[in-house]
Formats: C-alpha cells, sequence, structure tokens
C-alpha cells in the first residue's frame, strides 16, 4: 500500500549556504572586535596606564563589533538562492 503524498526525508536548512558564510564572517569580525578591546588596564589600581584609552580600543574596536552587527543582519536578511 502506498502513500499518496511524498514525505521528504530531507531537512532543508534555514539560510543557505552563502547567509551561513557571511553570517560566520559577522562572528568573526564581533570577536576580533572583542579582543581588539580587552587589555590596557593596570594590576595596581593606583597606577594610571593611558593605553586604556588607545585609538584601538576606543574606535577601531567598537567599529569592528558594530560592523560585524551588521553583517548579520544582512546575512539574515539575505535571500536563498534556488
Amino acid at each position: 500500500m502506498t502513500s499518496c503524498i511524498d514525505m521528504k526525508n530531507e531537512k532543508e536548512f534555514l539560510f543557505g549556504k552563502r547567509a551561513y558564510r557571511i553570517m560566520g564572517l559577522g562572528i568573526v569580525l564581533i570577536i576580533v572586535g572583542f579582543v581588539l578591546m580587552t587589555g590596557g588596564g593596570s594590576d595596581d589600581p593606583n597606577v594610571f596606564n593611558p593605553e586604556i584609552y588607545s585609538p584601538l580600543r576606543i574606535r577601531v574596536a567598537p567599529t569592528l563589533v558594530l560592523a560585524g552587527f551588521a553583517i548579520l543582519v544582512v546575512a539574515i536578511l539575505a535571500t536563498k538562492k534556488k
């Protein structure tokens, strides 16, 4: 006895391969941005380290994090190629 309905056993991913690659790029940018923000502190609370205000930590790293989140949004909105 055969069924009239063909059931597909193949699972289909929510996003396409291209979208997952774009998401990977976004996640890498976010991780790199957070890694660049680390450090610059001092072990001694009485000693000030001006390295905490370097342009790398103040400008570049947050820009990378925001760019990573923007790329994730683009990846989510990217249409699947058929």
